[in-house]
């Protein structure tokens, strides 16, 4: 199918559309170095231009449009959001994106603590724009270590169908294929067998952005401070984590340095030849923002079936 991409990052999601069959048409972010990164690895496709800029009627017309649309506007203290709500315009864009073009099906993915924003009113809401843009809608909680994601990163997936359809969901998440106890499928994947094989970073090797924050590591209960298991999976990659903003990497289970940037990018399942361009916590950055491009994948081979079952007139 054809894809259009919205909020793009580094393009996780993107590339695992690819990876399976699909056609980007277009793709768009405002961050000039992630911008980067995707034209290297994926495709000159994206633009890098503030969406308030962009003439929604001049998207190509897809079967899909994928994003994760970010949520400033989402506050528990604004509990009379409504879609016009300047501080939405993020949101505003993907939906009127779908509005206007029409896709036959979108995927969109945000933090799992979007279900809690007023006291879930939020997502509600959320739910009756799309239905109101005449799509049938399901929201998902996804942990990604299900997945075989050497990770334990809790997302939202929102997905959308054409009422055209019918009013049951055609199209939903793939079948997981692991699990926390490893008794009906395989353990989840661990963060030492994510990382182990590559080198020491401060020895010559030739791994791609094989570097490390020198922040030091200080373990305490919080975010990117905590202790490493090398026995589980790893916990979130961040896109920031300091307290003050910035990014800061999860600690290498030796608890001696911080994960590498090919460190972080393998755990998110991003593959070796997977080069990410700009300043170090940019990199970080990108990575932390990324969907994984596994869990990508088998979610867009859901839409190759279905484009390939003969009984559904795609």
């Amino acid at each position: 199918m054809t894809v259009l991409s919205l909020f793009s990052g580094a393009g996780g999601l993107d590339l695992g559309f690819k990876q399976a069959g699909h056609k980007i048409l277009w793709a768009n972010d405002i961050d000039s170095y992630a911008v980067e990164t995707y034209k290297k690895n994926i495709g000159n496709h994206i633009i890098k231009a503030d969406i308030k800029e962009i003439d929604i009627d001049s998207l190509p017309k897809t079967d899909i449009v994928i994003g994760g649309f970010p949520c400033q506007g989402f506050s528990q203290a604004n509990r009379f959001r409504n879609i016009e709500d300047e501080r939405n315009h993020l949101y505003k864009f993907f939906y009127l994106t779908i509005s206007k073009k029409q896709p036959k099906f979108f995927v969109a993915e945000n933090v799992k603590g979007i279900l809690s924003l007023a006291k879930g009113k939020i997502i509600k809401q959320i739910e009756q724009d799309f239905a109101d843009a005449g799509y049938v809608v399901s929201v998902n909680v996804v942990n990604m270590a299900d997945y075989g994601v050497p990770e334990t990163r809790q997302r939202v997936i929102i997905l959308g169908q054409q009422k055209q359809f019918g009013p049951s969901m055609i199209i939903g998440l793939p079948p997981k294929t692991n699990s926390k106890d490893g008794k009906l499928l395989p353990k989840w994947r661990t963060i030492k067998e994510a990382i182990d094989r590559y080198p020491d970073p401060d020895s010559e090797n030739e791994y791609l952005n094989h570097i490390y924050s020198k922040y030091k590591v200080i373990v305490r209960d919080y975010t990117a401070h905590r202790k490493t298991d090398p026995n589980k999976p790893s916990p979130t990659i961040l896109a920031r984590g300091n307290g003050g903003g910035g990014v800061c990497a999860i600690p290498h289970y030796n608890g001696k340095r911080r994960l590498t940037i090919r460190e972080s990018a393998a755990i998110q399942t991003f593959p070796d030849d997977f080069e990410f361009y700009g300043p170090m916590g940019s990199c970080y950055r990108q990575i932390g923002n990324a969907v994984p491009p596994l869990f990508a994948f088998q979610l867009a081979k859901c839409f190759t079936e279905l484009e390939n079952e003969s009984s559904i007139s795609i």
